[in-house]
Order: C-alpha cells, then structure tokens, then sequence
C-alpha cells in the first residue's frame, strides 16, 4: 500500500521529486483538524472536506449560537453518511473579545495610558484588518479570569452533552490545575466524562508549565498564531521542536495551528508555508488544525486537499528508524506489558514489511501506544464495545474511543459489532479478523499476499502474529 520510504539522510533521486503524488483512502497518516464556518458547513463542502482528509471538525463558539453550530453538525452528520468516512468534533473555548480579531499576525501595537474602563493603545505599524472579528492579545500579561467562562460551562452542559463532544480545546491553559477545573466539570456531566482534554498552550505561562499541563492533558495544541506574539520570532520554531517532542515521547496527540494562513484567500500556499507543513511532521505533529482558512476561507476543500499531499510527502522521508531507536531508548527498561507489545508489533511490521498493523482494542490504549511508535504502515484500530450501564439503562461503549483515535498520526479506527467475537473459533464470515481485513481490502489498504500484524488478546495474553493473505 505505501511506496518505499527514503531517510533525508539518503540521496533523493531527482526524478522522484517529479513523480506525481499516488492517492489512497486514506490521504496521509497525519490528521487534519477543519474549522467549519460560513464557507465550510453545507452538506457539499462538508463531504469534499472529508473526501479531501478531513477527519476531525472543529466548532469555534466566538462564532455564531449553537442552532448555528447545530445546523453545521447536522450536516456534519450527512456528510459522515454520504462519505461513509467517520468524524470526530472538537469544541474550542471561548475567546474574549475586544475589538476585532487579528487574523495575520502582522498587527502591533502597544498601550499608551488607561482611561478607566479604556485602553488608549498606539498603532506601531500599518496594516489591513481584514474578517468580521477580531481579538485583542494582550503580550506577557496575566489575565485573572476562570479557564472555562459561564458561558463556556453553559454551551458545554447544553450544546456538548446533547451532541457528546469528542474533545475539548482549552484556550490558553496556564497550568494542569485549568485542566483538571475542566475535567472536573466535564465529568459532572454524564456521557462528557470521556471527552478528551487538548489543552492550547497560548502564552509564556502555558509554556512555563507546560510538562505538568502535559502530563495532565489528553492532547496539546501549539496555538503558534497567539505564542507567536509572546516569543521573539526566532524562538518560535525550537518551541515547536522541544513541545512535539514531548509529546511524541509522552504518547499524546500534538496539533500544529497556523500554517497555511494565506491559503484563507489563496488557491496555493507560499513556499514557506508548504514547507513549514512538511516540517511540523518531520518535527513529529500528529495533525495540522485549519482555522480561517476552513471557517471563511475561499477554499475549504482544496487547502485541506494540498496539506494532506504535503503531510504525505514528507511522511515518505520521516526517519522512523531512527524515532523508533529514540523512543524505545525514553521509555527504558522494564518497559510495562503494553508498552513491550506496542513496540514489538511495530517492530515485526517494519521487519516483514506489513501493509498495515490491526489492533483490536476496547478504551483505544493499545491502539496509541502503537501509533507512537510511529510505524510506517497505518494502524488499523478496531474498537470492541463493551457493555456499560448507569444503574438506569444499558448502553455499548466504543464510539468515543473510535472516534478519538481520529487525531492520532496513522490511527484509522473502526467499530465492531458487538455481537462478533474478537476471535471467531472457526473460519466464519462473522469474525471481527474477517471484517477488518475485509474493510482493509475495501480500502486499498491491503491486497491479496499482503503480511498483516494483528496485535490481539487472547484469554489473559496478548499476542502479536503475522498473517500473510490468501488470494
């Protein structure tokens, strides 16, 4: 399924560079977070933005109610049937709002005098402000407010229980005490418990705590666009490399925002632009977060289009060699059971050049500590429901962990029908084996004689075995 991988440290033939890029069901193994709006929340765009690579869509409350908000899930939700590609939603928190939102960057000021309630402030530079809102930030200073607004908790407890929110993007985390104040509301709230925490470093103090923001948060998002402003420009970059790090070693998911800002009103991005996209997943990102150019952009579905060809090419001359050597060194010895089970799957898929790895899974755990490792192949995750109850009804699990497993770098999940075991003892039709390899050949993924990882458990023991395809 995948063309052969060449290290930067190799020669790169010339002519590759002028092979045209091969498409697949699955565009890149890095993810792509759609901001919907006005340009992007028809039935239409939706589904090219999902056909293009979109798998994660992202709902910014400083715009618009949330009939508004409503109304673009639910043809969010047409768009996942007609598609038949699944589709995670992220929530973003809330932003103050003073004036008109900054879009570029390019914009500085700074304050002259305050006058009661007003800031007098002096324009540094010319500059176009161009979009129907704007937001003032304010550089290197501490704002004493709450983490989540009452109108945040009040959005979250109506708009996200009803539509069970796959994951929370916490705008300028301070420190791990803002998420736990997050997780602790979420966790009131039924179903929200397992909505899954990003929290967005913004500022010189989410970066100062960042280790313990990490170690509390599900996911982090580099919001370079606003830490942008607190950094000298020089900086900006060694920030991205040192974060993504982290998380990689840490195993969570780490999204890149602002990279390809002129894309907003452009058919093709800058140079620079494309190859910043090439460098954040060289640099280890897990997925690519489209703002303006999605919510109000001309070209919704072309922007995701080409950052989902640039991911891919630079994906091909990833070191993983060399990833997988300095991850197994991070982690060190004894390593836990999964952790051991995680990285020999990997290891045995890149040493019989495997199509693609299947992990049957019931939280989704097993599944990321595998991608971690960043094989060279996709990770099939098939999520097995469990059977839960509230004391009031009986319900399965397994959508959220499926769903979730959509921001991850090379994790494609699909849920199992329940009434399928994880193991058929005979070579039925009904095995949950049968309908992954089934669903891998519908896609492309795998074809007949192909080596295929299972990663599976079987009684107490878990197990790694490779299977070659008949015709």
């Amino acid at each position: 399924m995948h063309s052969s991988h060449l290290l930067l440290e190799e020669p790169i033939r010339m002519a590759s560079i002028l092979e045209p890029s091969k498409t697949s069901f699955f565009p890149a193994m890095t993810k792509i977070v759609g901001t919907l709006g006005s340009k992007s929340r028809s039935v239409e765009v939706i589904s090219g933005c999902l056909k293009a690579g979109m798998s994660v869509a992202r709902f910014d409350f400083s715009w618009h109610d949330p009939e508004y908000h409503q109304e673009t899930l639910e043809n969010l939700k047409a768009a996942v049937k007609i598609t038949k590609k699944l589709c995670a939603a992220v929530k973003k928190g809330d932003t103050i709002f003073i004036g008109q939102y900054l879009f570029t960057g390019s914009e500085t000021t700074s304050v002259s005098e305050v006058q009661g309630k007003y800031v007098v402030c002096v324009i540094k530079n010319s500059a176009t402000l161009t979009g129907s809102l704007f937001t003032l930030h304010a550089s290197q200073i501490r704002i004493e407010l709450p983490i989540l607004s009452d109108k945040d908790k009040e959005v979250i407890s109506s708009w996200g229980v009803q539509n069970k929110i796959d994951f929370l993007s916490l705008s300028f985390t301070r420190h791990a005490e803002d998420v736990h104040h997050a997780r602790e509301f979420l966790s009131k709230l039924g179903d929200l418990s397992q909505t899954q925490i990003f929290a967005k470093i913004e500022n010189i103090e989410g970066l100062n705590h960042f280790d313990e923001i990490l170690e509390e948060a599900d996911g982090i998002i580099l919001s370079r666009g606003n830490l942008g402003i607190d950094l000298p420009p020089e900086k900006v970059f060694l920030f991205q490399k040192a974060a993504l790090y982290k998380c990689n070693m840490a195993g969570k998911p780490a999204v890149v925002t602002r990279i390809v800002d002129s894309m907003t009103d452009n058919l093709r991005p800058t140079r620079a632009e494309a190859t910043d996209v090439a460098n954040a997943v060289l640099d280890g990102s897990d997925a690519i977060l489209l703002g303006a150019e999605t919510l109000r952009g001309l070209y919704p579905v072309e922007t995701i289009s080409i950052v989902g060809k640039i991911c891919a090419e630079a994906e091909k001359v990833f070191n993983q060699d060399l990833y997988f050597k300095k991850t197994v060194k991070y982690v060190g010895e004894p390593m836990t059971h999964l952790e051991s089970i995680a990285s020999s799957a990997v290891r045995a898929a890149i040493k019989v050049k495997a199509s693609v790895i299947i992990c049957f899974t019931s939280s989704g755990r097993a599944a990321r500590l595998i991608a971690k490792y960043r094989p060279t192949m996709p990770v099939l995750s098939v999520v097995i429901p469990r059977l839960k109850t509230n004391q009031l009804k009986w319900s399965f699990s397994g959508a959220f962990e499926a769903r979730q497993s959509l921001i991850v770098r090379g994790l494609f999940p699909m849920l199992a029908d329940p009434r399928h075991p994880a193991e058929s003892t005979s070579a039925t039709n009904e095995s949950v084996l049968k309908v992954a390899l089934d669903h891998g050949k519908a896609s492309g993924v795998v074809k007949s004689h192909d080596r295929v990882v299972v990663c599976q458990k079987v009684g107490d023991a878990s197990v790694v075995k490779i299977i070659e395809l008949e015709d």
